[in-house]
């Protein structure tokens, strides 16, 4: 057992205890103390007492989209593989079977306290793939995931049309964009109407795994993952999700704060971002850090994202400074980075809080993790300590 003591708990569902406790257990926390309660004893040898120095106990960051170790550092071109850029419609690719858990830029996430990231194929593709939600640390992808497939990536905008462009296929419209799109999901719903009619009348059906991608989206498990950053852009994905009845996050979500009471009222959520970057197309002439707090005043559920490589992923906590400056509320600028983005990600029963029974994904601080000087103490993933600065 490992009991974290001395320091102010910040659980993200309660207010912050001061003075308060953690004990883990077999990957779990399994007591969260109050300043009053009684502490194990220190002299048992069960239990292994971390000093949290009078710093900062939160649940471990969440990176709620990018493609750590499918756009790997230090690769060059090798490295970048995001995309399959020969077929605008891939349902059928996963990141399961992209990610490199061994590139660099997961001991970049670990020491910045970030302990698990949604992460997936880029936006080149109208249907890019299947994103996954897994842990930071760790070298067989199988034992890091916590969610596969998590999202389907669908892709609106710029980078579909700049991609195919030439090429002489589609699309190079935004209308192109939406009918493929329509056209994907009806022939997805046609293969789940006439497999459950098979199944009902006990007939064989034959498995096609394009289709099959596509069951857990119609049945509302997982969301579209829409890659959004004009307004138009926007309210199409919002238009197509509710003509299907499916699930949506509304990702990068630049020009949300143009249409915020509408996006409240439609009640998807948003991961905003990055808005630590260049500006390098038209979509993003209106990127600002104003967004989060515009859309999070207006009762929209926020999270945000670096979209690494796009901004260095141990940049997050950062991010979300610069938010709260620019308006965010100081709670929702800690929430969209741990219990906001947990719930976008449908992973709350897991992470994104300090609570008892909830996995043992915890980030130390020696004050507060969205300011420049601050120190990551310690990181832990499923009751393991995985980054101790003491010993860098």
């Amino acid at each position: 057992m490992i009991l974290i003591k001395n320091g102010t708990l910040y659980p993200m569902i309660v207010p912050p205890i001061k003075k308060g406790a953690i004990l883990i257990e077999d990957k779990k926390i399994i007591k969260i103390f109050n300043e009053t309660d009684t502490l194990p004893n220190k002299e048992d040898k069960n239990v292994t007492i971390l000093d949290a120095q009078g710093g900062w106990i939160l649940p471990g960051l969440i990176e709620s989209h990018c493609h750590l170790g499918v756009i790997e550092d230090k690769k060059g071109t090798i490295g970048q593989v995001s995309n399959e850029v020969v077929n605008p419609i891939t349902p059928y690719l996963s990141a399961l079977d992209g990610v490199n858990p061994m590139d660099a830029s997961f001991r970049d996430a670990v020491r910045a306290g970030i302990t698990s990231v949604m992460v997936g194929p880029g936006s080149t593709n109208v249907v890019g793939g299947q994103f996954i939600f897994m842990k930071t640390y760790g070298r067989i992808i199988d034992d890091m995931v916590i969610m596969a497939p998590a999202a389907m990536k669908i892709a609106f905008g710029e980078n579909p049309i700049m991609n195919y462009q030439g090429l002489n296929i589609s699309p190079v419209t935004r209308m192109s964009i939406a009918s493929m799109l329509r056209d994907e999901i009806t022939e997805a719903i046609q293969y789940k109407e006439e497999k459950e009619y098979s199944k009902k009348k006990n007939e064989f059906y034959k498995v096609n795994y394009r289709y099959e991608c596509w069951m857990p989206v119609l049945e509302k498990k997982i969301p579209l993952k829409a890659h959004v950053h004009r307004a138009d852009d926007i309210m199409t994905a919002v238009r197509i999700a509710k003509e299907f009845d499916l699930k949506l996050t509304l990702d990068h979500c630049t020009e949300g704060f143009l249409i915020a009471d509408r996006l409240r009222e439609e009640g998807f959520p948003a991961i905003v971002g990055p808005n630590l970057n260049f500006r390098n197309k038209l979509e993003l002439e209106n990127m600002a850090f104003e967004t989060p707090g515009i859309l999070s005043g207006a009762g929209v559920m926020i999270a945000l994202t670096t979209d690494h490589p796009v901004s260095l992923i141990q940049l997050l906590p950062i991010c979300a400074g610069l938010a709260v400056r620019a308006g965010l509320p100081f709670e929702d600028g800690l929430r969209a980075i741990t219990i906001n983005a947990a719930r976008i990600c449908n992973v709350d029963d897991r992470v994104g809080s300090l609570q008892e029974g909830m996995d043992a994904d915890i980030a130390i601080f020696d004050g507060n993790p969205m300011e420049v000087f601050t120190k990551t103490l310690y990181t832990i993933i499923d009751g393991s300590i995985v980054y101790d600065y003491s010993k860098e």
